[in-house]
């Protein structure tokens, strides 16, 4: 049984509540092993791990390249709740994970943690793991009953999304967008308090490694979903990629 939702500051996320790890927690391997975003263009492989090369950057700026740029508009209409109930199963526009039984939340954490384990008589609900977290490259040793050390970033926020165009959207593309694992990575809970729902030109990980991976991803997200970013926040895009 679930407890009460707790509403999170970074990117207008939400956590599960954190309950008492159960006995009898079944062990899963989780593959923990951080891929390029540019070798995961549909969010399904773990992690965020650095772009390094020269030619893996310049790939990175033709993409970020191709993103339209405007004016960010007002926020006025947004809700959390714009976007469907946090952590959903039932996105309807066929995201990857949607409709497994599983809700987002917890996809993510398999799809990220290593040594994950289960909730006994569970596939689903993860009750501890360990997290190579991208944004500030420390490891976490996460449990559930201390849920919020670990959240849910969108990488691109929701907020910014409403402000960008989703104010315009059907309320199902916004559920998609909010529960796609394009726009989803788990990452230290404090650090993603500190982002709320700012771009690239005001905030960027910690972790200066992977601030091009970073970029990529928030490219592939507003290209997929075609939403435009800030002008500003483009060009810093492109810097941390070299450009």
């Amino acid at each position: 049984m679930l407890g009460m939702v707790v509403l999170l500051t970074g990117c207008e996320g939400v956590d599960l509540p954190a309950d008492d790890e159960p006995s009898g927690s079944v062990p899963a391997v989780g593959s923990g092993r951080a891929v390029s975003p540019l070798d995961n263009p549909d969010g399904t492989k773990p992690g965020l791990a650095a772009i390094t090369s020269d030619a893996d950057k310049a790939k990175a700026r033709d993409l970020i390249e191709k993103i339209a740029t405007k004016g960010r508009g007002p926020k006025t209409g947004y809700d959390r709740d714009e976007f469907g109930y946090a952590w959903m199963d039932s996105a309807p526009g066929g995201v990857p994970f949607s409709h497994n039984g599983c809700d987002t939340r917890n996809d993510l954490l398999k799809r990220d943690g290593d040594d994950v384990r289960f909730r006994s008589g569970s596939d689903c609900v993860v009750t501890s793991m360990t997290l190579a977290d991208p944004y500030t490259g420390k490891e976490i040793d996460w449990v559930k009953a201390r849920a919020t050390k670990v959240q849910i970033d969108h990488v691109m926020p929701l907020s910014y999304d409403w402000q960008m165009g989703a104010a315009r959207w059907t309320k199902g593309k916004r559920e998609d967008i909010a529960n796609d694992p394009l726009n989803l990575i788990p990452v230290d809970g404090p650090t993603n308090g500190s982002k709320s729902d700012s771009g690239p030109a005001s905030w960027l990980p910690p972790n200066k490694t992977i601030r091009c991976s970073y970029a990529v991803r928030f490219a592939q997200v507003s290209l997929k979903y075609e939403l435009p970013v800030t002008k500003a926040d483009k060009e810093m895009m492109l810097r941390q990629c070299g450009g």
